[in-house]
């Protein structure tokens, strides 16, 4: 369950019970799935394992109300009397955070971990390099971060418009801060996957070093595809591994990004080459759905669909792993109404209503393709997020309608939103989040002036 339950089976028994505590017991079930009972006795949680758990104390939470989310203060001492039977519907429910158009602290990404794991959302992926900086501590090329991690302006909405910020923009993660960033997400159940994006959105690393550039250049302070890529040079490719060798040392998780988008012009045999280094380490390629016009692709790489479904469609059909995660749906940096009154309003209308509309199984598939659909993820790209206030008002509410979609049965609740204004949102307003209203963004939440580009 998400907002409230929407479950396999949910009763209510009609009255308030005092909350004392729960029991946890180990049963069979799907995975991440659990039995919660609410009664007179106290609570009984049977969990298939401790995701299950974790995902039952989530609902716990929900069911004791918007005040249990508060970090102080008085909580809520009664529950109501219920039987709730839930599991997952995906395995993959994820998040990505582009950390590396503008940075956001560690306090930040930590608080959206708790954020996540409030919503039963168990990926993290983090964006970590792109054109306009390096977020990711590298020991064996230390100006990586020296040089790479800062830039010397930013674009202030859309490059048509030429306006700039006028304020240099930087910072980065060092390995000890990624390490505890990954085990306080590993507590929640929560998988963080590390990418750093290549051939592509590579300026940050070129202006560090620039041999490994086709053109120079310094950090780019602008946005959009950048046809300053890496070169395909042996020195280049084993600078690389050296990389992801420091990433997959810091990052334990199975699954390792490498990016493969927008990169005009690339053969891919860069790609295909750090991909094969991540297999023989043991972990499995994570990449764009560009990657799937690079060559032959080892066997366990995952792929992202980000540009509509047909990317996926296409990569299960020849065996991939995919993940669903086309932009018309749940890119939640695009503008969320019509409305001249939406900051920067960027990309297609993505509505509310539309994220909950959305099935990330495509219609086309049979059942039958050799790869598997893990689930999807929402993505957040921070161009023009430029603090974690301007992140709120871009993923929420609209993370919540997708954490539903992700988890839920694929039929629709036609009370959804009734249900996030009466409930879920005092939720939010309870932990802090500066959500987009239903009605429209509060008079602080505008930028008006400031030039978007809506399609």
């Amino acid at each position: 369950m998400n907002l409230l339950p929407r479950p396999v089976s949910y009763v209510d028994g009609g009255r308030l019970c005092e909350y004392r505590g729960w029991e946890t017991v180990l049963v069979d079930g799907p995975p991440g799935g659990y039995r919660l009972l609410s009664s007179d006795d106290g609570v009984l949680i049977e969990a298939h394992d401790t995701a299950g758990e974790m995902n039952a104390l989530q609902t716990l939470r929900q069911l004791l109300g918007a005040d249990a989310f508060r970090a102080a203060g008085e909580k809520p001492s009664f529950i109501p009397a219920c039987e709730i039977v839930d599991h997952p519907r995906f395995q993959w429910r994820g998040v990505m955070l582009d950390v590396a158009r503008h940075f956001l602290p560690k306090r930040e990404v930590l608080r959206y971990v708790e954020l996540l794991s409030a919503h039963k959302l168990n990926v993290l992926h983090l964006h970590l390099t792109d054109d306009q900086g390096w977020r990711f501590e590298v020991k064996q090329y230390p100006k990586l971060t020296e040089v790479g991690s800062w830039r010397e302006d930013s674009r202030f909405g859309d490059r048509r418009s030429g306006g700039m910020a006028g304020r240099p923009h930087g910072g980065f993660y060092t390995q000890a801060d990624l390490r505890e960033i990954v085990e306080y997400a590993r507590a929640r159940h929560i998988i963080v996957i590390p990418e750093i994006d290549i051939p592509g959105h590579s300026q940050a690393a070129i202006a560090a070093y620039p041999e490994l550039g086709v053109h120079g250049g310094g950090v780019w302070t602008d946005w959009g595809v950048n046809e300053r890529v890496l070169n395909t040079d042996e020195s280049t490719v084993d600078f690389y591994r050296n990389v992801f060798d420091e990433l997959m040392d810091v990052f334990p998780c199975e699954i390792i990004g490498l990016g493969g988008d927008e990169a005009p012009g690339h053969d891919g045999e860069l790609v295909r080459a750090i991909a094969r280094h991540i297999v023989r380490n043991g972990r499995r390629p994570y990449g764009w759905d560009e990657i799937l016009g690079s060559g032959p692709l080892p066997v366990g790489t995952i792929v992202a669909s980000w540009r509509g479904v047909e990317g996926g469609v296409t990569a299960l059909r020849e065996g991939h792993d995919v993940v669903m995660c086309p932009e018309q749906h749940v890119y939640l940096d695009y503008r969320q109404s019509e409305s001249l009154d939406e900051p920067i309003p960027v990309g297609t209308v993505t509505t509310l209503e539309d994220v909950y509309a959305w099935d990330p199984v495509p219609a086309e598939l049979t059942g039958d393709e050799p790869g598997r659909l893990l689930g999807a993820q929402a993505n957040i790209w921070t161009e023009h997020l430029d603090s974690a206030r301007r992140v709120d008002y871009a993923a929420f509410p609209r993370l919540a309608a997708f954490a539903e979609v992700v988890w839920s049965p694929a039929e629709k609740d036609p009370g959804f939103v009734q249900r996030l204004a009466e409930h879920h949102l005092p939720r939010l307003d309870a932990l802090g989040v500066e959500y987009r209203p239903l009605n429209g963004p509060h008079p602080w939440q505008r930028l008006p002036g400031v030039p978007g580009f809506p399609r």
